[in-house]
């Protein structure tokens, strides 16, 4: 079977809800895209939408952590960390929040939006910060496993999915 990494995302956000987890997201008015679309459906008042605005959301995101939730960024790779890596160096990272920048359409393969829209720096930036554990799945059930390591371990993370289709590799009891 072949499915987007991103198709995980609000499917499994939404999933750890109703087992009880204290999960919020933030997105940057990508929620069709990013797949947080599921989440805002599902429970609308765990999804807060920023606008166009990446450091407007890690700014909320550490802000909304700090009460105690997991919370969890909706972005495209690109703005998700080069708009956005101040405040995830300088608030998140240096502060150990409790904050999964979780973007989608990383890489070159982005479709018709073309390389402002690409991303391949992304790991390097995420990769040198302190505390930030980065995590790369390789296909739509590892996406859901690392999402579900991400929201069940304390502290930052950078969960990278990708917008097209890839083959299934791992089955379901990844």
């Amino acid at each position: 079977m072949s499915r987007a990494t991103r198709e995980a995302y609000g499917q499994t956000l939404v999933e750890l809800v109703n087992e009880g987890h204290d999960i919020i997201a933030v997105d940057a008015d990508l929620a069709g895209s990013t797949k947080l679309a599921d989440l805002q459906k599902a429970f609308p008042q765990r999804m807060v939408d920023v606008g166009i605005a990446e450091q407007n959301m890690v700014g909320v995101a550490s802000g909304l952590s700090l009460t105690g939730r997991t919370v969890f960024t909706g972005s495209f790779a690109v703005f998700a960390t080069g708009r956005a890596y101040d405040q995830i160096r300088n608030t998140v990272c240096d502060s150990g929040l409790n904050v999964k920048i979780c973007p989608t359409h990383a890489g070159i393969t982005v479709g018709e939006d073309g390389a402002t829209h690409q991303s391949l720096e992304d790991i390097g930036m995420m990769r040198a910060l302190p505390q930030m554990r980065v995590l790369v799945p390789a296909d739509y059930n590892a996406t859901k496993a690392a999402l579900r390591l991400a929201a069940e371990a304390d502290g930052p993370f950078y969960v990278r999915m990708g917008r097209h289709k890839v083959a299934d590799i791992y089955d379901e009891s990844f």
